[in-house]
């Protein structure tokens, strides 16, 4: 099921599209003069939300953060959110503690949109407006074109919150065609090989392209059962990178283009040097080369990029998964239901966790 789903984000990123992207003037008219959006999510929906939050600070101009929902459903502190714009992203639109932050914002003064795949959830039947992905039903437990959909929403909200919001348009409209080139396209086997010898594994990537490494990371977790720590290359230059050694296996995600080229390029050479062993998806023919191995990603600019980025790391993870004699359709002790904390035996009725 997974490998099949991996298969449908080209249909599925160009529909969601198409739905989504005549809402543009209705996300500018809820945004009115605001100068904040917050993003509310978790799991896979908040590796989403990362690049949601870069591309609108570096192609919009507007100031995002991501939220931490305890502050409403544990802590329960009330905030002015006027200024506000809260955008709150889960699959299902049924995790309890993403509706529940959701009412929380709307209740402090913000205007709320929802991204959801589930028309008809509580999450999207509760916003001022919702961003329906058109993903279909998705079966296997890993998010794949769940995800991915959710970046084509998210390049909806932020391109309708630009100065010209057809500014991306030929890019995005073209992502469809690049996803279903390196459907046909990539060769995995090396990738694999790296992967399947294991070792203490890092996930490293920076800006627009960061929360795919978070996604890959959260992927191979899940998925292949393997620890994998997932950060920034500026974070892992500021003390983590003592570690690297020997034995350590790094997987670099690169857009090919845009400021941070360079910067992964070099830290590749870098960790090859100190004895790691480097995988590269995406990036340029250079920074495929300063790699062990390099995979090609989409031939895609860095704003949209990340649409497009993920998905040959989606089907080494579930070539991996298969090679280690595991299930990738339905991980050890994960389901599509996830509770975020465990409900008190003195207050049954209280919402604390909730669907992914």
């Amino acid at each position: 099921m997974m490998a099949r789903e991996i298969a449908e984000q080209p249909a599925a990123i160009e529909h969601t599209l198409t739905a989504l992207m005549p809402l543009r003037p209705d996300l500018r008219a809820l945004m009115g003069d605001r100068r904040h959006v917050l993003l509310v999510a978790r799991g896979s929906s908040d590796n989403a939300a990362v690049y949601g939050r870069y591309l609108l600070e570096t192609h919009t101009g507007v100031s995002a953060a991501l939220a931490a929902p305890s502050v409403a459903t544990q802590y329960r502190r009330e905030r002015d959110l006027s200024d506000t714009l809260v955008v709150a992203l889960s699959q299902s639109g049924g995790t309890e503690e993403i509706v529940t932050t959701q009412r929380w914002a709307r209740a402090c003064g913000a205007p709320t949109v929802a991204i959801t795949n589930q028309a008809d959830s509580a999450l999207a039947h509760e916003a001022d407006l919702a961003l329906v992905t058109r993903a279909g039903h998705e079966q296997a437990v890993p998010a794949t074109k769940s995800y991915t959909t959710q970046l084509a929403a998210l390049a909806v909200l932020a391109t309708g919150l630009a100065p010209d919001p057809s500014a991306l348009d030929a890019e995005l409209l073209r992502t469809p065609e690049e996803l279903s080139r390196l459907l046909a396209e990539t060769r995995l086997d090396d990738a694999v090989d790296l992967l399947a010898a294991g070792g203490p594994t890092l996930a490293i990537g920076r800006g627009l392209v960061l929360g795919t490494a978070l996604e890959v990371a959260l992927k191979l977790e899940e998925t292949c059962l393997r620890p994998v720590r997932a950060l920034s290359y500026a974070d892992l230059r500021h003390g983590p990178i003592a570690v690297v050694a020997s034995g350590v296996t790094a997987v670099l995600l690169a857009a090919a283009d845009g400021p941070l080229a360079d910067g992964l390029t070099g830290l590749a050479v870098d960790l090859r040097e100190l004895g790691a062993t480097v995988l590269g998806f995406g990036g340029d023919e250079r920074f495929r080369t300063a790699c062990d191995v390099g995979v090609p990603g989409p031939r895609l600019p860095e704003p949209v990029a990340p649409l497009g980025l993920v998905l040959p790391p989606q089907l080494a993870v579930e070539s991996l998964a298969r090679r280690l004699g595991l299930d990738p359709d339905a991980p050890r002790g994960l389901s599509k239901v996830t509770q975020t904390d465990r409900r008190r035996p003195t207050d049954p009725s209280e919402p604390t966790g909730g669907v992914q």
